[in-house]
């Protein structure tokens, strides 16, 4: 017996999201910015497989299904990014001292 290709990669996507929200719930306070650094560093290899994907294709025709999937991967993949350094910031800010005011 043999299973469909398409059965095969839906139920490792599916286990791949409950593994990353168990993950990511379960990550301490302290640990959040460095987890976030390393988010922001394969979002950015993302783009670049994304910008490969949204030039791939036919090049007599603009909207083709890899173009337009690359370049919803490269705004997705963006705002992840910005996100990520927003977040980033912002924890790191939490950590610095108040100045006393006189």
């Amino acid at each position: 017996m043999e299973i469909d290709p398409f059965v095969f990669r839906l139920s490792i996507f599916i286990l791949s999201i409950f593994i990353g929200y168990y993950v990511v719930w379960s990550v301490t306070p302290s640990l959040h910015t460095p987890l976030m650094s390393v988010t922001n560093a394969i979002s950015s290899v993302i783009i670049v497989g994304a910008i490969i994907a949204a030039l791939a294709g036919n090049p007599g025709s603009i909207f083709d299904t890899a173009n337009i999937f690359g370049f919803l991967a490269i705004i997705l993949a963006a705002v992840n990014i910005f996100g990520g350094f927003l977040v980033t910031q912002r924890m790191l800010a939490m950590y610095k001292k108040k100045k006393k005011d006189k």
